[in-house]
C-alpha cells in the first residue's frame, strides 16, 4: 500500500511540476500582452474578454470531468496575477503634452501610489509633502495638474493654500468626502476641478477591477483624458454628484467601520482567548473576525476622520444604535413573530440580490477555508 501510494503521489507530483510550468509560461505570455496594450493605450481590465475566456474554459472543464468551478478559481487567481503582471510594462500616456504633475501629499501610501502610476504612465510628477511648503511656489508654478491627498480632517485647509495655480491647471483631490473639498477647490481655483475618491488602499497590486468615484467640478472636458487614463489602468469608474456620494459613504464607510470598531472594543473588554476563538470558528466568522481584525491593523487617525467627518455619519449611527435597541427589545420579550416578520421584510428589500449574495458569499467562504490551516 505505501508503494502504490507513493507511485501515485510521484505522479501528483509531475503534474504540478508541469502545471508549475505552464503558468509560467502564461505570465510570459501575459508579459507580451502588457507591451502590446501599452503601446495601443489598451486598458488592462477588458471584461468581455475576461467574461468569453472563463466561459469557454468551464465549457472545456465540464467537457473533460473537471469541475467548472475549480478550473474558474484557477483562471481567476492567475489573472489577478496576470493583471499585477502588466504594471510592469507601463501604459499608454493619453496626454503627453502635458505639464508636470504635482501629488500634495505624494509621500503618503495612498499618494505614492498614484504617483508611481502616472510615472509609469509617462507623466513627470513632484511631490508636495508637509515639510516641503517652503518650496510650493517653486513646485506648484507651471502645474498642469495638482492632486491633492491629505488626511481629511486638514484636506480643506490644504486646498484653501492652493491660490494661484496656472488657469489650465487641474485640480483634483482624493478624498472619501466629496461636498466639502469639491466646493474648497471650486472656491480657489478656477480652472479645471474634479473630486476623486479611489474606493480601495494603496496595498493593491493593481487597480484591475477597482472603482474610482468622481464627482464633476468644472470644465468636465479637460479632464476627460484623466478619466481614460484610469480606465487604462484598469480602473472602474462611477459618476455621482457630492451629495449622493457622501450619503452613500456615511452607509458603506462610517457606519460600517463604526460597527467593527465597536466590536472590536466589545472583544478587547470581553477579553476571550482569541486563538479559541479561531479554533471554533466557521469560515464565515473567521471572515468576519478577519475583517474585524484588519481594521485595527491600519491607522487609527484614518479611520477616526472617516467615522467622525460628517454630522450625518452621527446621525446614521444614531438611527442604528435605535433599532438595534429595538432588536434587543424582541430578544428580550422572546417575539419570534416580530423576528420573523422583521426578517422577511429585509429579504424582500434585498430581492434578487439576496440569492446573488448567497452564491458570491460561498465563493468566497470557499477561499476563506481553503486558507485556513488546522493542527
Amino acid at each position: 500500500m505505501v508503494a502504490e501510494l507513493s507511485k501515485l503521489r510521484d505522479q501528483i507530483d509531475e503534474v504540478d511540476r508541469q502545471m508549475v510550468a505552464l503558468l509560467a509560461r502564461r505570465l510570459s505570455l501575459v508579459e507580451d500582452v502588457g507591451h502590446v496594450k501599452s503601446q495601443h493605450g489598451l486598458p488592462i481590465y477588458a471584461p468581455d474578454r475576461e467574461a468569453a475566456m472563463l466561459a469557454s474554459r468551464r465549457e472545456e472543464a465540464q467537457s473533460q470531468g473537471v469541475p467548472p468551478d475549480l478550473i474558474e478559481d484557477i483562471l481567476r487567481r492567475t489573472m489577478r496575477e496576470s493583471y499585477s503582471s502588466e504594471n510592469d510594462s507601463g501604459f499608454k500616456c493619453l496626454k503627453p503634452e502635458l505639464r508636470p504633475i504635482v501629488v500634495v501629499g505624494g509621500h503618503g501610501q495612498l499618494g505614492g501610489l498614484f504617483c508611481r502610476l502616472f510615472e509609469l504612465s509617462g507623466y513627470q510628477v513632484r511631490k508636495l509633502g508637509r515639510d516641503e511648503w517652503d518650496r510650493a511656489d517653486e513646485l506648484l508654478v507651471d502645474a498642469g495638474m495638482v492632486v491633492v491627498t491629505v488626511p481629511i480632517n486638514i484636506t480643506e485647509q490644504v486646498i484653501a493654500k492652493l491660490t494661484d495655480l496656472p488657469a489650465d491647471c487641474i485640480l483634483a483631490d482624493l478624498t472619501s468626502v466629496k461636498s466639502g473639498p469639491l466646493q474648497a477647490m471650486l472656491e480657489v481655483h478656477k480652472g479645471p476641478v474634479i473630486g476623486l475618491h479611489p474606493m480601495f488602499g494603496p496595498d493593491i497590486p493593481s487597480l484591475a477591477k477597482q472603482v474610482i468615484v468622481y464627482c464633476d467640478g468644472r470644465n468636465p472636458e479637460e479632464y476627460q483624458w484623466l478619466l481614460e487614463q484610469f480606465q487604462i489602468w484598469g480602473a472602474s469608474l462611477n459618476r455621482i454628484s457630492a451629495i449622493e456620494h457622501d450619503q452613500g459613504m456615511t452607509l458603506i464607510q462610517a457606519l460600517r467601520h463604526f460597527t467593527s470598531f465597536v466590536y472590536g472594543v466589545h472583544l478587547a473588554e470581553e477579553d476571550p482567548r482569541l486563538d479559541q476563538l479561531l479554533s471554533l470558528s466557521s469560515p464565515i466568522y473567521r471572515l468576519e473576525l478577519a475583517m474585524v481584525g484588519r481594521l485595527f491593523a491600519q491607522d487609527a487617525q484614518l479611520y477616526a476622520d472617516i467615522i467622525m467627518s460628517a454630522p450625518q455619519n452621527l446621525a446614521m449611527i444614531k438611527r442604528f444604535h435605535q433599532r438595534f435597541g429595538e432588536a434587543i427589545s424582541m430578544l428580550e420579550s422572546q417575539d419570534k413573530a416580530a423576528f420573523m416578520q422583521a426578517f422577511d421584510q429585509v429579504e424582500n428589500w434585498f430581492g434578487d440580490y439576496a440569492q446573488h449574495f448567497l452564491t458570491e458569499s460561498q465563493g468566497l467562504l470557499r477561499q476563506a477555508n481553503d486558507s485556513t490551516h488546522r493542527k
